[in-house]
């Protein structure tokens, strides 16, 4: 696609990121379960959430409740979050031109936010999970669950669908279970992990990424 035939207008171009494995790299809700889990009843809950018995807002409120977590100690576990080296030199050019770039995540706000925070990253809009302390104790809310959908706490799909203009080019890059609908609805896919065996299993055009420079030198060709 790196003829002017398949050019992408940036002005009329959207890019969602999923955080998690593709921001980061790692994910920080899973190693927040090892540090701060009280008991391994976590992993219990984990294998009922990957058989689909469960969606993911059940596993992570039962997860959540078995952490000894507080603000003071997530707050010292967040800078030691990694993010993909690319990642700000990606973001930056694609402010240069002028698209509109949004995450989209199954974790939570409070702990996105935190982390591009630490990293020097501003104005990148921010869609997930809330998450909040009150005396010492974690709140958390889903404004974005689907009440027709128990497969995830954030309905990414929902989200993309209201932020993209009708006529607009979607790019989605993600790498989960979480981002394989909202994947669909995009025109073009950079996928890893369990979304690229979703979309190769279902035939569905796609392109591989192991970490996110192949995806910037990809757009750097096809955003005229």
């Amino acid at each position: 696609m790196s003829d002017k035939n398949n050019q992408i207008n940036p002005k009329k171009c959207i890019v969602f990121f999923d955080f998690d494995n593709t921001i980061a790299t790692c994910d920080v809700f899973d190693n927040m379960l090892l540090l701060f889990s009280r008991d391994d009843r976590w992993v219990e809950l984990e294998k009922r959430w990957k058989s689909g018995r469960i969606g993911s807002k059940t596993c992570m409120e039962g997860q959540l409740r078995g952490m000894d977590l507080e603000k003071k100690s997530l707050d010292a576990y967040l800078p030691k979050i990694k993010l993909d080296p690319y990642f700000k030199e990606l973001y930056k050019f694609l402010q240069s031109k002028k698209v509109k770039t949004v995450v989209l995540s199954d974790n939570f706000d409070y702990i996105l936010n935190q982390i591009l925070k630490i990293n020097r990253i501003k104005k990148l809009k921010v869609l997930a999970n809330k998450l909040s302390f009150s005396r010492g104790k974690a709140i958390t809310d889903y404004p974005f669950k689907n009440k027709d959908c128990q497969v995830c706490a954030h309905c990414k799909t929902k989200n993309l669908l209201d932020s993209s203009p009708k006529d607009a080019t979607i790019i989605y890059v993600g790498d989960g279970a979480s981002d394989i609908c909202p994947a669909k609805r995009a025109h073009l896919v950079f996928a890893k992990d369990s979304l690229l065996k979703y979309f190769k299993d279902n035939k569905l055009e796609h392109t591989v990424f192991h970490n996110l420079k192949e995806v910037f030198n990809q757009l750097k060709r096809k955003l005229a």
